[in-house]
């Protein structure tokens, strides 16, 4: 939708008041209702609907009445929040030309009241050219829910902070100004993309820097996953700026070499293409070792090491895990002699936890030893020796027993005449019990089953 910024001069604050409403109620509504746009709004004389029919004549509202009456924000009504925001903030007094066109956004000139003239950036996810953002991108992480809207505003905030990061450890980056929904302002870079270049005077050089960045960028833990032609600016004196860092990973992401090995097969690539410059491939030796590498080489993910900082960490990249921040802090602190500490906790554990088993063993043995001497004891009751001696203990355990057997026959008679008790019950339960009819008896009235009771009933008669 093409940016038209004489509508904003005519729009009152009550147009921006309902767009307002609207964009709030957009956080749980994907069509707002009419209702709670003038719940929101609350203008002072009732004119949300008449600010309504104004809005959506300039097409910066969208009407949806298929299962009720409501609104929805365009890009060109966020564009417009986002726009009036900056100008109120004084961060720009006026829209010049637009300068680029890419799958995910929009740039336009932009002026100080100066005369400084810098680079806004409108980011339009949920183009026909570029819709599989959800697999393609992580702005969503954890959400379910999305619209359209919402993911622009968070692909925003996301390369503002990349930019401000990358800014402050000294890569060649536009310096960024402010940031609104999702709108991004920076400085312009004076230059041209890479792809309009037709000649340089020292391609070498170029090459060697751009693949230097690229190395600088991994040292840091951060691949740009889109560093091609289209994304890297030169001007005039050959001096190199990347832009483009909404799509950016840490280099611990599973599929961090994988981009890697992307960007730099882009840059050779191109290089070999439109400058017509070879490279030498890396051989290996027999025994599987690499050979020395030329400076125009490849340069390999394994052979990058975090040096630098932890850019991925502090930016929050994607593929950056909690685990590897809590492993990078344990690193920086210096606690290895904790780790070993840890370890003889462990193996005291599992000492306690064997000699707790042998205790249980042990408690296990001692029943069977106690067994062991009743059966000691029995054997001494029955021999000979015993009578004779007369010991009082063998005494106790005859009468014990002689207990026990006269239990026993008590128990049986009980279980005897409870069993008696039950048959009479049940017997007793069987002749009270009455016949009952089935239900479909009334079937069988003039039936054979009738007749039949009839005739049993004068036989019982005669």
């Amino acid at each position: 939708m093409k940016l038209d910024v004489d509508v904003l001069r005519y729009l009152s604050k009550d147009d921006f008041r309902v767009l307002t409403a609207v964009e709030m109620g957009m956080r749980n509504h994907e069509i707002v209702p009419s209702d709670l746009i003038d719940r929101i709004a609350s203008l002072k004389h009732g004119g949300t609907y008449k600010v309504l029919k104004n809005l959506l004549k300039h097409k910066l509202l969208h009407h949806d009445s298929s299962k009720y009456d409501g609104f929805r924000l365009t890009y060109l009504g966020y564009d417009f929040l986002a726009i009036k925001t900056m100008v109120n903030r004084g961060v720009f007094t006026a829209v010049g030309r637009q300068i680029g066109v890419g799958k995910e956004s929009d740039i336009f000139e932009v002026a100080r009241e100066d005369g400084t003239v810098m680079a806004m950036k409108l980011h339009r996810l949920g183009r026909t050219s570029f819709r599989a953002v959800k697999s393609k991108r992580d702005y969503l992480r954890h959400r379910s829910s999305y619209n359209w809207l919402y993911l622009s505003r968070l692909a925003a905030l996301k390369e503002f902070a990349f930019m401000k990061a990358l800014e402050e450890h000294g890569f060649p980056v536009p310096n960024a100004v402010d940031c609104n929904r999702h709108c991004v302002v920076m400085s312009l870079i004076q230059g041209y993309p890479l792809v309009q270049v037709k000649q340089l005077q020292n391609p070498e050089t170029v090459f060697d820097t751009i693949i230097g960045l690229i190395v600088r960028l991994a040292e840091h833990g951060l691949i740009h996953c889109d560093f091609n032609e289209f994304n890297i600016m030169i001007d005039d004196d050959e001096k190199v700026t990347m832009i483009d860092f909404p799509q950016m990973v840490s280099v611990s992401h599973r599929n961090a070499q994988m981009y890697f090995d992307r960007d730099i097969e882009c840059i050779f690539k191109f290089f070999g293409k439109r400058f017509n410059m070879s490279f030498e491939e890396q051989s290996d030796d027999i025994d599987g070792s690499e050979v020395d590498e030329d400076e125009s080489s490849r340069p390999s993910f394994s052979s990058i090491t975090k040096t630098a900082g932890f850019l991925d960490k502090e930016l929050a990249a994607s593929g950056f895990t909690r685990k590897d921040q809590d492993d990078i802090e344990k690193f920086i602190e210096g606690d290895a002699g904790d780790d070993v500490s840890d370890d003889e906790h462990e193996s005291g554990l599992c000492q306690t936890n064997i000699k707790g088993f042998d205790s249980l063993h042990l408690d296990q043995k001692e029943p069977t030893s106690s067994c062991n001497e009743e059966e000691q004891g029995d054997e001494n009751q029955h021999s000979p020796e015993a009578g004779l001696t007369g010991n009082p203990e063998s005494q106790n355990s005859s009468n014990e027993e002689e207990d026990n057997q006269n239990a026993d026959e008590n128990d049986a008679e009980l279980m005897k005449s409870l069993a008696k008790q039950r048959r009479r019950t049940m017997a007793a339960a069987r002749r009270g019990r009455k016949s009952v009819a089935s239900r479909n008896s009334y079937k069988d009235k003039g039936g054979k089953s009738s007749n039949n009771s009839k005739i049993q009933k004068q036989l019982s008669s005669w």
